[in-house]
């Protein structure tokens, strides 16, 4: 069984193809954030056009790394949910029209259910059940991953998800887009101490997030600083120093607690926020001294790729819940309403 899995969800185009018995044959990204940068975030219709333009290419180059050709398929996996509308459209549509030129099923994948499931595609992969952070530009949930497709929210973002806080922050610093790379950099370079900020939520007896009052926060830092002055260096790296402490510190003292609460053994952490240096090294020592295990899918897969739909397609393939022939493209999608299997 291989099934090819395109991901298009938002300003990355990713294709792979995933064969149950040996596993991820090849995978591809373009990722159009240069594009965007000039705008300081994603333009919607931007990203939908440039998908389009960029899958049948992919698609091609993905199927030779694999050496295999289209007729070689058992089925065509796609996102469909949550994400940008547009962006979605241009996978599911591409990808229907491929699935049924080849008379091979159509996997309507949930975005958020592929990060969960993306720590399979290494070696060393936790057993059910376990607790899944997810921290992306779009997303920030804790998540009690019992099984496949059965999945319980524990905590989500109340207001603006972490990989948007850092975004934000960016441009409150007038660095570029994506705001988190830019955000970390500059953070090695800053003085402990010299600024603080808030830790959102810390302490509160529920599982949520919230991150808007922390931009509020450096809002105001910066507009003090520079009343009279340009930001100067100094306090640019600083301030990123102390917005990335506070993101950080802010995961961590929402996921112990949820740890505590849950009893899980197991960690996983995936989005693209999952490849912070800092909250990394935070949640190894954390998990180093509680006994609990910590899992990450590798850099590549933390971010929006094709390998993880193209995993989750063949597993809901093979497992007999592929879902509708013809699935939605949802932008707003619970994951609490995806089929067991």
């Amino acid at each position: 069984m291989r099934v090819l899995g395109i991901e298009t969800s938002c300003d990355e185009t990713g294709v792979a193809v995933y064969e149950a018995r040996r596993g991820l044959l090849a995978h591809r990204l373009y990722s159009q954030a240069q594009q965007h940068a000039e705008f300081g975030g994603v333009v919607p219709e931007l990203a939908s056009r440039d998908h389009i333009k960029r899958l049948a290419g992919l698609v091609n180059g993905t199927l030779d790394d694999a050496g295999l050709g289209k007729s070689d398929l058992s089925g065509v996996a796609c996102t469909a949910g949550p994400g940008l509308i547009g962006a979605l459209l241009a996978g599911l549509v591409f990808s229907g029209g491929l699935a049924r030129a080849l008379g091979v099923p159509l996997i309507g994948v949930h975005h958020m259910e592929a990060h969960l499931l993306a720590p399979l595609l290494e070696g060393d992969s936790p057993e059910f059940p376990y607790l899944a952070l997810l921290v992306s530009g779009g997303h920030s949930l804790l998540v009690d991953v019992r099984g496949y497709g059965d999945y319980a929210i524990l905590g989500e973002s109340l207001d603006d998800a972490a990989g948007e806080a850092f975004d934000k922050g960016a441009k409150l610093l007038g660095l570029g887009y994506p705001g988190g790379p830019e955000i970390a950099r500059l953070a090695d370079e800053g003085e402990p101490g010299r600024f603080t900020l808030p830790t959102p939520m810390r302490g509160r007896r529920d599982l949520n997030f919230s991150f808007s009052g922390l931009k509020t926060a450096l809002l105001y830092k910066v507009r003090d600083l520079t009343a009279d002055k340009t930001l100067d260096e100094t306090d640019r790296t600083s301030l990123a120093l102390a917005l990335e402490t506070a993101i950080v510190e802010s995961l961590l003292d929402r996921t112990a607690r949820a740890l505590d609460e849950s009893g899980h053994g197991s960690l996983v952490v995936a989005g693209g926020v999952g490849a912070n240096r800092r909250l990394r090294s935070r949640l190894k020592e954390m998990c180093g001294e509680s006994g609990v295990s910590l899992y990450y899918p590798r850099a590549e897969y933390c971010t929006d790729n094709g390998a993880m739909i193209a995993l989750t397609g063949c597993l809901r393939l093979a497992g007999g819940a592929p879902g509708p022939a013809a699935p939605d493209a949802r932008p707003r999608w619970n994951i609490n309403e995806v089929t067991p299997f």
